[in-house]
């Protein structure tokens, strides 16, 4: 199985980085997972409305371009469908099984994501209906990508 984040923004904070390094090592032995990190529109506080609309349009744009056409795509988004850890493993373990073999997840940036990479979406997915940085959501995310795979192979993870 592929799995790639395409993610709007770079991580600054080490700890956040050195927490994505170990599941990413964590993870190799399940599948092959890749971070692809999109640069994010540089945007003044107080926007418009249209405003935002056009930085996460150029955002959008730079998403699209990362995911593969075969990729089954699931965006993080506040008003998605919100899993437990099992329903999320057995969402992976299904697509598997119908032979799915690339999945995307996508984390926008600070305004969200652009009407086209949420109609691109094949799933929406919440974390929950807090806002989360989005830098720490890539670890989040990778945490419970692991979570899952242990799941799926029936192997033990704390609860």
């Amino acid at each position: 199985m592929n799995i790639r984040v395409v993610a709007v923004g770079k991580i600054k904070e080490k700890y956040i980085q050195e927490g994505i390094k170990e599941f990413l090592k964590r993870l190799s032995r399940y599948c092959s997972m890749d971070i692809v990190e999109i640069e994010d529109e540089k945007a003044p506080e107080n926007l418009s409305e249209k405003e935002m609309e056009i930085v996460k349009n150029k955002e959008g744009e730079r998403i699209l371009a990362k995911i593969p056409q075969n990729s089954f795509v699931i965006s993080l988004e506040i008003k998605g469908k919100q899993l437990s850890s099992e329903e999320l493993s057995k969402k992976i373990e299904d697509l598997m099984i119908n032979g799915v073999n690339d999945i995307t997840f996508v984390i926008g940036g600070s305004l969200g994501l652009s009407n086209n990479v949420t109609t691109r979406s094949d799933f929406k997915l919440s974390f929950s209906n807090m806002t989360f940085p989005h830098q720490l959501m890539r670890l989040i995310l990778l945490e419970q990508v692991y979570r899952g795979w242990r799941i799926i192979k029936g192997e033990p993870y704390h609860k």
